[in-house]
């Protein structure tokens, strides 16, 4: 539950507010109703806002005990029909951004008060604003800069001249290695490692000679880095994640890598080093982006698919076999294993065709 309460007409005129006057929803039913929450459309009780994310759901839609249902034009037609009693609905063109506003206004996030917990280690010569706070445990080591607002979690760590960025907060156990920076507005939750360093060894006489990684990594704001992420630092160069990116958990970025503006990176995604991934990009989960390509603006990675090589125009890229049964996946990997040699046969079969019927009639 929610700490405030907002009636369905005043929830409709925060978000659009909030929006800068882009979401606007118009009210069907009760306005005056009370919203304290946000569901799923199966958990959702009489003052709670739910929305219909998929059109698979348009039966638990109708059946739904929300209070208020977000639902497009063409969604609300399709689940309450003519005639038929559609409760509360907010109409929106942009029924899931809509929801996302309405779930922050519903639960707003605390504002860290001044703080320093007597266990944490605070470097005299680390630069910690006055207003942000320091959670026990915490290290903050010699040159760091803490900026205003700023939120340390418990037993984060932030190393030596690094820099976090106002309004940015730390999990607990997050680490933010030295010289790295993490902008404004910013979340890093825990288990996150940035600044960890680069896989790199050169081959030398049978073994491998450590190369010293003495770049940064540095990360715009309003960037959210997921759980058990890792952000490499460069090798000589600097890592960098533009300004609005969103990494989901257990997402690895390797050294000399740069991800741009708004792409969003579901979780598992592999990225090598020194791959250069465009603005506006999303990435499907377990996703492979080999090292040294690049990918474009806009473009779309599908779950599970290996990206070898550089894509050059932007669209919607998909590599992977479908699931079947392993009776059947062997079958047809044995298939596989003879392409080479069907494709063969059948460039055999067709020139003794061609040579048979020179004039080429049927």
């Amino acid at each position: 539950m929610s700490a405030i309460g907002l009636t369905v007409a005043e929830l409709a005129g925060a978000v659009e507010e909030r929006s800068g006057g882009v979401l606007r929803a118009q009210v069907h039913g009760d306005a005056g109703r009370l919203i304290q929450g946000v569901a799923s459309l199966e958990a959702a009780g009489p003052t709670d806002v739910a929305f219909l994310a998929n059109p698979r759901y348009q039966a638990a839609a109708r059946r739904s005990a929300a209070a208020a249902l977000v639902l497009s034009a063409a969604q609300r037609e399709a689940v309450f029909p003519a005639g038929r009693d559609a409760g509360t609905v907010l109409e929106s063109d942009q029924p899931y951004a809509w929801f996302a506003f309405a779930s922050q206004l519903l639960y707003p996030q605390p504002t860290p008060a001044p703080y320093r917990d007597p266990t944490a280690s605070i470097d005299p010569g680390a630069d910690v604003d006055a207003s942000a706070r320091i959670d026990a445990h915490a290290v903050v080591e010699r040159g760091a800069t803490i900026g205003a607002r700023a939120w340390i979690g418990a037993g984060a760590f932030v190393g030596a001249e690094a820099r976090i960025g106002s309004d940015t907060r730390l999990h607990a156990g997050a680490v933010v290695h030295a010289r790295c920076r993490i902008g404004e507005r910013g979340i890093v939750h825990s288990a996150a490692v940035i600044g960890a360093d680069g896989f790199g060894f050169a081959p030398f006489q049978g073994g491998w000679v450590k190369i010293p990684q003495v770049g940064c990594v540095l990360v715009g704001d309003d960037v959210e880095i997921g759980a058990g992420t890792t952000i490499d630092r460069g090798t000589m160069g600097d890592t960098i994640v533009e300004d609005g990116v969103k990494i989901d958990n257990q997402v690895q970025i390797a050294h000399n890598c740069r991800i741009g503006a708004q792409t969003a990176i579901a979780g598992c995604v592999g990225i090598a080093g020194s791959a250069t991934i465009g603005r506006r990009c999303q990435l499907a989960g377990a996703a492979m982006i080999a090292g040294h390509l690049s990918i474009p603006d806009g473009t779309v990675i599908g779950a599970g698919t290996l990206v070898s090589r550089s894509i050059r125009e932007p669209g919607f890229y998909t590599g992977f076999f479908p699931m079947m049964s392993n009776r059947d996946w062997e079958r047809n990997a044995a298939l596989l294993r003879h392409l080479g040699d069907l494709r063969d046969r059948i460039r055999r079969l067709e020139g003794r065709h061609d040579n048979s019927n020179p004039r080429g009639e049927p």
